[in-house]
């Protein structure tokens, strides 16, 4: 079994989320979205479109979108079958959270890394 495939996200946490969201518009060219980040659409090697995206976001550093982390950050990694990722993760004794979300935009679920961080696991929809 596969276990990640990829990275979805990056999300970080700022002082001054707006602040440094307009400095990444601005200076780096982040086409920076209302709700706080971007979706970076994948191309193949000749700037074709492919299936899937790259999610990048800035949050409040009030934000409790990486609890119980208390990192700044937290990376979202692609995986084939997160159920069954799961499972395993569990038998060999990480620490993963027990909330299992199911939407239109995928499977999501979360682990507790040896240092404290929160990871986000993601199953992309059919065809993403």
């Amino acid at each position: 079994m596969k276990r990640v495939t990829g990275i979805g996200g990056i999300f970080f946490k700022a002082k001054d989320a707006t602040a440094l969201q307009a400095w990444y518009k601005q200076h780096l060219g982040i086409d920076v979205q209302e709700w706080g980040g971007t979706a970076f659409n994948w191309t193949d090697d000749e700037g074709k479109p492919m299936a899937g995206t790259t999610i990048w976001s800035i949050a409040s550093a009030q934000s409790d979108q990486f609890a119980s982390s208390s990192a700044g950050f937290m990376v979202n990694y692609r995986v084939e079958d997160l159920y069954a990722l799961v499972k395993v993760l569990r038998e060999e004794g990480c620490n993963v959270l027990e909330k299992i979300d199911d939407s239109e935009y995928g499977k999501f679920a979360w682990v507790i890394d040896p240092e404290g961080n929160k990871i986000e696991l993601w199953q992309p929809p059919v065809g993403q």
